[in-house]
C-alpha cells in the first residue's frame, strides 16, 4: 500500500463497531471528522481504519500530523509534505498541492486539527473542491464545521465493559506477563480502575503503567484518593475531562521529583527527540545531564513518553494532551521562557554542526538529523525571530541547502523571508540569510526576483565587508543562477573570480565546495567537455574519498551528460544510475527527477527503447512531485527531445505510450531502488 501511516506500536482493543462504522463511511464520504475528548482514542482510531483503506485508494493513504503545529503558517507545507509535494515551483502553496491533487485518488488523514479548525475547513474544502478524487478524514476535538463533514464521534470504551478491561490488561501483561492479574482480586480492581477512569483509553494505559511498582489493588486503591493536582495548581480543564485530568494528575504526582521536573522541560519539544536532544535541553540545576537518560526511562514506563526504535536508535515523544499537562507546569515553575532558549540554542547548534558536516563523510548524518528534527527547527526559528532575530538568520541561512533537497522549498522561502523583516540590520548573519534567499528562489524558477536579490547580495557583501566564506557564497549564488537561466559564462567567470580572490581547497568549506561544483558545471554547459570531465574526475575522487553524497552526485549528473554527448551510451547509464543512488539517499525529489530524465535518455542512447519509455514515465511523476515541467540544464533539452523521438520511433505511438504509463503510475520508490540496483549491462 502506498502511503506513510505510522505503525502501530502497541495492541489495537475493540472498537469493532467504529471501525465498521468508518469503512462505510469512507466508502460512501468524502470528508469524515472523529471528534471526542483528548485521550479518547481518535488518532489510533484513525490510524487503524487508514491503515485498512489501501485498496479504495490507488494513490496511497497518506498522514499529516498537525499536532507539531503552533499556528497555520507551515499547514500547507506540512500537507504538502504528506503527499509527497516537494514543490519547488513559485506557485501559491495552496494552489500547487491542488494541481498535485488534482487527478489522484487518495485518503488524506489530518490528525489534530483541533487548533487550527478554520485554516484547516479552508484548505480542506479547497481540495475537495479541486480534487474529486481525494477522501480526508479528520481527529479533531471540534468539528471542522465545513460543507461535506460528516460527523463521528468517538466515545470512551464501556467502563464496564471488556474492551476496556482488554486494554488494562494488555498494557499490563504486555510489559510484566500475566502474574499480576493472576493475584487475588487483581480482575476485579481493573474492573474498578476502568469504570473509576470511565473507560478512556489514555487515562487507562496511564493506570496500568503503575502495576508493577504497585498491585492491581494498591492502583485501584491510591486512584480511589481521586488526586487531583491540577486543580491544586490553580489549572482549569473542562469537566468533562475529568477522568483524565485524575489520571494525568495521579501519574505525575507519582513521579519522582526530578521525573517530574524532566516532564515539564520535555513539554518544548515539537517532534521525536533523542536522549543526547533532552540531556542539552532539560539538564540543569538539580536535574543533570547523567540523570536525564534514566528519569527518560522512567517516564517511559509509566507511559508519559512513547519510545519508537529506529534505525538511528530511539526516539521519544509525547501524546498532546500529556505535553500540554507538562507544558502547564513548565509555566508554574516559570522556566518556560528559559527553556524555550536552551531548546532554541540546542537546535541552532544541530544546524551548525550539520553546515559543517556537509563536506565530509557525516553529510547524510546531517542531513537526516536536520529532517528529524523539523518540527523543532521551526519551532526554533519562531522562538528566535521574535528574541534574537540576528540567530534567527544564521540558523535560515543554514538550513537552506537542507531544506530545499529535502522538499521544503516553500518553506524555506517563507521562512527566509519573515527573518529578513524581523533581521533588518546589515552584516553576516543577514547577508547569509539574502544568499539563502536567493539560492530558494532560483530553484524555484522565480529568475526575475532571484537577479534581483543577487544584486541586493552583491551591494551587502561590498557594504557590510563581508568575509571571504560570504564572498564565495554570494559568488556561488551568482553561478547557479547563470547555469540556470542559460548563461554558464557568467557562472564559470563569477565563480573562477571568487576562488582565485581567496585560495584554498575545494573541502575547506561547504560554500566553496559549492563554488567548485559550479564551476565545473559551467565547464559542460559552455561545450568545454574534455576539460569538464577531467575537474569531474578529479573533484569527484576527492567527494569519495570525503565520503560526500550531495557534490558527488551532481558530477556523476555532469558526467553522464558528457558521456552521452560523446557518444558513450553505458558510461551515460552508469553515472546516471550513480547519481541517482545519491539522491535516494538523500530524499532529493529535484535530482532525482533530474535523474530519471537523463537515465531515460542514456537508455536510449543505449539502445533500451522500452526502459526508456517507462523511465519517462517515472521522471514525470517525480516532476509532478516537485512542481515543475522538466527542469535541469538547458544544454540537456535538445538531446532529451532527440531521444524521445528515437524511443517513439522504434516503440511506435502506442508502445511508447503504453511503457511510459507503465512508468508514470508506477511507485516511485520502489522503481527507483530497481533502477540503481539494476545490472549495468541489462
Amino acid at each position: 500500500m502506498k502511503g506513510n501511516i505510522p505503525q502501530e506500536t502497541t495492541t489495537f482493543v475493540g472498537r469493532t463497531s467504529e471501525l465498521a462504522l468508518l469503512e462505510s463511511a469512507l466508502a460512501q464520504e468524502r470528508l469524515i471528522t472523529l471528534t471526542g475528548a483528548g485521550g479518547v482514542g481518535k488518532t489510533r482510531l484513525a490510524q487503524r481504519a487508514a491503515a485498512g483503506e489501501g485498496f479504495r485508494f490507488p494513490d496511497g493513504v497518506w498522514w499529516a500530523d498537525l499536532s507539531t503545529l503552533d499556528g497555520p503558517g507551515l499547514l500547507l507545507a506540512t500537507v504538502s509534505d504528506a503527499v509527497g509535494l516537494a514543490d519547488h515551483s513559485p506557485m501559491m502553496p495552496a494552489e500547487a498541492l491542488c494541481e498535485w491533487l488534482a487527478d489522484q485518488r487518495l485518503l488524506l488523514v489530518l490528525d489534530s486539527c483541533e487548533h487550527l479548525i478554520g485554516p484547516c475547513g479552508v484548505l480542506v474544502a479547497e481540495l475537495l473542491t479541486a480534487a474529486p478524487g481525494v477522501t480526508v478524514l479528520a481527529t479533531s476535538r471540534r468539528p471542522l464545521e465545513t460543507r461535506m463533514e460528516r460527523l463521528v464521534e468517538v466515545t470512551p470504551l464501556p467502563a464496564t465493559g471488556p474492551d476496556a478491561f482488554a486494554l488494562f490488561s494488555q498494557r499490563v501483561t504486555g510489559r510484566l506477563g500475566a502474574g499480576p492479574l493472576a493475584e487475588p482480586g487483581a480482575a476485579a480492581a481493573a474492573e474498578a480502575i476502568c469504570r473509576r477512569l470511565e473507560g478512556i483509553p489514555l487515562a487507562i494505559e496511564l493506570a496500568a503503567a503503575q502495576v508493577g511498582p504497585a498491585r492491581v489493588a494498591d492502583v485501584a486503591d491510591q486512584l480511589d484518593s481521586r488526586f487531583d493536582v491540577l486543580s491544586r495548581s490553580g489549572f482549569v480543564w473542562p469537566r468533562r475531562h475529568q477522568a483524565l485530568r485524575t489520571a494525568i494528575g495521579w501519574s505525575h504526582e507519582l513521579c519522582a521529583p526530578l521525573e517530574r521536573l524532566l516532564w515539564a522541560r520535555l513539554s518544548v519539544f515539537r517532534g521525536a527527540f533523542d536522549v543526547a536532544a533532552a540531556q542539552a535541553v532539560t539538564a540543569g540545576g538539580p536535574l543533570g545531564a547523567t540523570d536525564v537518560a534514566a528519569a527518560l526511562d522512567r517516564l517511559v514506563a509509566q507511559s508519559v513518553v512513547r519510545r519508537t526504535a529506529t534505525a538511528a536508535g530511539h526516539r521519544y515523544r509525547m501524546l498532546d494532551t500529556i505535553r500540554e499537562y507538562g507544558h502547564a507546569w513548565l509555566r508554574e515553575l516559570g522556566e518556560d521562557a528559559a527553556t524555550a532558549r536552551r531548546h532554541a540554542e540546542h537546535f541552532t547548534g544541530v544546524a551548525r554542526w550539520a553546515d559543517t558536516a556537509w563536506v565530509g563523510s557525516d553529510q547524510l548524518v546531517g542531513y537526516r538529523k536536520v529532517e528529524d528534527a523539523h518540527p523543532d527547527l521551526r519551532a526554533a526559528l519562531d522562538h528566535l525571530m521574535v528574541h534574537d532575530p540576528a540567530t534567527a538568520a544564521e540558523l535560515a541561512g543554514l538550513l537552506v541547502y537542507f531544506w530545499t533537497c529535502c522538499g521544503h522549498l516553500k518553506e524555506a522561502r517563507g521562512c527566509l523571508e519573515r527573518v529578513l523583516e524581523v533581521h533588518t540590520a546589515p552584516g553576516p548573519a543577514r547577508t547569509r540569510a539574502l544568499i539563502g534567499l536567493g539560492a530558494t528562489v532560483t530553484l524555484q524558477g522565480d529568475y526575475a526576483t532571484a537577479t534581483a536579490i543577487s544584486d541586493q547580495v552583491r551591494a551587502a557583501v561590498e557594504a557590510d565587508g563581508s568575509d571571504a566564506e560570504q564572498q564565495i557564497a554570494a559568488a556561488c549564488l551568482t553561478g547557479l543562477l547563470g547555469m540556470l537561466t542559460g548563461q554558464p559564462q557568467q557562472a564559470l567567470d563569477s565563480v573562477r573570480e571568487a576562488l582565485r580572490a581567496v585560495p584554498g581547497l575545494p573541502f575547506d568549506s561547504p560554500d566553496r565546495l559549492r563554488c567548485s561544483l559550479v564551476e565545473v558545471l559551467s565547464l559542460t554547459g559552455l561545450g568545454h567537455f574534455a576539460e569538464g570531465r577531467a575537474r569531474a574526475l578529479e573533484l569527484r575522487e576527492k567527494c569519495v574519498r570525503a565520503g560526500e553524497l550531495w557534490t558527488r552526485s551532481y558530477l556523476d549528473y555532469q558526467l553522464s551528460i558528457v558521456a552521452l554527448f560523446s557518444s558513450e551510451p553505458a558510461e551515460a547509464v552508469s553515472y546516471a544510475r550513480t547519481m541517482l543512488e545519491s539522491k535516494r539517499l538523500l530524499g532529493d525529489a529535484f535530482g532525482i527527477a533530474l535523474g530519471l530524465d537523463l537515465l531515460a535518455a542514456a537508455m536510449a542512447a543505449a539502445g533500451r527503447p522500452e526502459q526508456a519509455a517507462a523511465v519517462y514515465g517515472t521522471g514525470a511523476a517525480y516532476w509532478r512531485s516537485v512542481g515543475h515541467p522538466q527542469r535541469g540544464a538547458p544544454e540537456l533539452q535538445p538531446v532529451r527531445e532527440r531521444c524521445e523521438q528515437t524511443v517513439r520511433a522504434a516503440l511506435g505511438d502506442a508502445g511508447y505510450t503504453a511503457a511510459y504509463a507503465r512508468g508514470a503510475t508506477a511507485d516511485g520508490p520502489s522503481t527507483l531502488a530497481a533502477l540503481v540496483g539494476e545490472d549495468p549491462g541489462e
